[in-house]
């Protein structure tokens, strides 16, 4: 039997898929060395905010490396520290099983901001990075704000609802004991 966790990560593997098939196809080819949506780091933010920060925490290093292996070849690791650090640090601050929309919004936009600063000081750090973080924030993090906006709105309600699934699922047999 498949259960709700097992379908949310096989979600999270078909979002990895889209965003390196189908949304390039969606972005204009204007647009597309200024936004690189990370759809995945969107759910992986659901996870730290209605389920459990540790969760997010392993998904965003584990989804991070990929991003890193497949798509971004000049270092590994940095998305996997990025993206876990930031989810854990978010779910940390945002821990609440019913969080309305408003909520969610904001904790996407931090998370978001947050996840592509790391990344810009680490590759900073090690020098692959030769712009300035005022650059930066207006090519690219701020286009990459607006589409984690408009994804957030349309997977609010089905994911808010699975995740509250889970959680209930998991609270059941331990209140039992």
């Amino acid at each position: 039997m498949v259960t709700r966790k097992q379908v949310l990560i096989l979600l999270l593997f078909v979002l990895f898929i889209a965003e390196g098939t189908i949304l390039p196809l969606l972005i204009p080819e204007a647009w597309q060395m200024r936004i690189s949506a990370n759809l995945v780091y969107i759910v992986i933010l659901f996870f730290a905010v209605y389920h459990h920060r540790h969760t997010a925490l392993v998904l965003g290093i584990l989804f991070g490396l990929l991003h890193d292996v497949v798509f971004y070849g000049e270092m590994i690791g940095p998305y996997g520290f990025s993206m876990g650090l930031s989810a854990y640090m978010i779910g940390l601050i945002f821990q609440a099983p019913r969080a309305p929309l408003p909520i969610m919004v904001t904790v996407v936009f931090l998370g978001s901001l947050l996840n592509d600063t790391v990344l810009f000081f680490l590759y900073k750090l090690f020098r692959l990075n030769h712009v300035t973080f005022d650059w930066a924030l207006f090519e690219y993090m701020i286009p990459n704000l607006f589409i984690h906006f408009v994804f957030t709105l349309i997977i609010y309600v089905p994911l808010r609802k699975q995740l509250e699934q889970i959680t209930k699922r998991q609270k059941k047999p331990q209140e039992a004991s």
